[in-house]
């Protein structure tokens, strides 16, 4: 396998040049675009293997990079910020990103964040089939269906499916799950598996509109329901 390819839409000079930086250092090849409209045309002729991509861009700006991108793509995405405000941060989750990162920010969190993507892209163990019901997750092709019927997950939305598969019935709280899937525990992140566990419901639910797949359990966190 050769170098993964690594993305960096951001217009400021200086991030840019330490990303660069780093990213190599680690290993990783690395292209820069510095506006929103350059993103759609690169991305469809040279897919990247993750992009590291800005909110406030020039031209269009990266909540609709976003948007546009996963209408064909599940290329994962780290959303970057300066806004504070969490509802931002929320809605770039809602249209498939996978994480986010907050302006200001060092450069090895960022390493963090994209080396933890990649495990769970390409875990070291031997994959397996899960059947739960209608639904069936595979490991090595990272696929899972409803009723033969493919869902197109992000990378996260995989990770979240493939450890409630893993203990059907099972209770895991929020914490639980951002550091099995995510790799990390910081503060803030309940919201965001809140949100990646909507996103995957609604994929589900297009297929199992009356389904209780996956159970909220108050003030605890998610299961996965054997019986639904």
């Amino acid at each position: 396998m050769g170098k993964r390819h690594i993305l960096i839409v951001e217009d400021e000079a200086k991030i840019v040049k330490t990303l660069v930086e780093y990213l190599e250092k680690a290993g990783y090849s690395v292209s820069s675009l510095e506006s929103g409209n350059q993103v759609i045309s690169f991305v469809k002729k040279s897919p990247p293997d993750l992009i590291l991509l800005d909110i406030m861009l020039p031209g269009m700006d990266g909540m609709e990079v976003c948007r546009e991108i996963r209408k064909f793509s599940a290329i994962p995405i780290l959303m970057i910020t300066a806004r504070t405000d969490e509802i931002d941060r929320i809605m770039g989750l809602e249209l498939g990103a996978d994480d986010y990162i907050c302006k200001p920010f060092s450069p090895r969190e960022v390493m963090a964040r994209v080396k933890a993507v990649f495990r769970r892209l390409y875990p070291k163990q031997a994959g397996k089939r899960i059947v739960v019901g209608d639904l069936e997750l595979n490991e090595d092709t990272r696929q899972v269906t409803v009723k033969g019927q493919e869902l197109i997950l992000t990378p996260i939305e995989f990770g979240l499916l493939r450890v409630l598969f893993s203990h059907p019935n099972r209770v895991f709280s929020r914490n639980q799950l951002t550091n099995l899937v995510q790799g990390y525990s910081f503060e803030g992140y309940d919201r965001t598996i809140d949100t990646h566990i909507k996103n995957i419901r609604k994929k589900i639910g297009v297929f199992l509109p009356d389904k209780e797949i996956i159970s909220s359990i108050y003030g605890i966190g998610y299961k996965i329901n054997d019986g639904y």
